[in-house]
């Protein structure tokens, strides 16, 4: 029997959102979880990013560690492979200096925090980065930095899940200039038009009040 999984970024969601994401099977959520509570609460997995600032960041707030959708889940999944991190340290210090800090690795912090927490820790294999890399390029984007990482859970899951329902939420395609929006934008539809992926939908046309964050994922 299929699963019903739900990808929960932090952009808008439609009306609707919260009673359907909640009927999920599995419910992947990232970073901070904003969009926790108006668009559902059920909260299975919390993908984060364990390098540079938003990692360091995470790991020194109680209030993250202590928020109810970190709580709930049973596993956090590390977004950023630190042996693909470690190698593109060196490009970065050529082509983005200012990045100096972007490829510090908390991998390993997380991982205890995980043990501390209860919870499982998993890292998403630079693999699955360097192939999105590779299908982006179909795109023709502009330099870039790195896929973001809701961009890499979408295609974990499309690998990890082949035989299940697979749907996105709160997903804008916008955000910090380092990611290739526009690209990820065009692969996802394109992931939609092969019926491997779809966007939830609202339950009605009844106007609702939406949901929007502006940070990148």
């Amino acid at each position: 029997m299929k699963q019903k999984i739900m990808i929960v970024g932090n952009g808008e969601v439609p009306p609707g959102a919260a009673t359907l994401i909640d009927s999920a099977d599995l419910v992947i959520r990232f970073n901070d979880c904003r969009t926790f509570g108006e668009a559902g609460e059920k909260t299975d997995v919390v993908a984060i990013c364990n390098t540079g600032r938003p990692g360091k960041a995470r790991l020194a707030s109680a209030e993250w560690a202590s928020h109810p959708a970190v709580q709930q889940a049973g596993a956090i999944w590390s977004v950023r492979d630190p042996a693909k991190f470690t190698a593109l340290r060196q490009v970065l210090a050529v082509s983005h200096p200012e990045l100096d800090d972007f490829c510090d690795d908390y991998t390993a912090d997380f991982s205890r925090l995980c043990v501390c927490l209860g919870k499982k820790h998993s890292v998403i294999s630079r693999a699955v980065h360097e192939a999105v890399d590779t299908q982006l390029q179909a795109f023709s984007p502009a330099p870039y930095v790195v896929p973001s990482s809701g961009l890499i859970v979408i295609a974990y899951v499309l690998e990890s899940f082949r035989d299940d329902e697979v749907t996105i939420a709160g997903f804008g395609h916008e955000g910090w200039e380092g990611h290739p929006f526009e690209a990820e934008r065009r692969l996802v539809e394109r992931s939609i038009g092969e019926g491997r992926l779809s966007r939830l939908q609202p339950l009605d046309d009844v106007a609702a009040p939406s949901i929007h964050a502006t940070a990148p994922l």
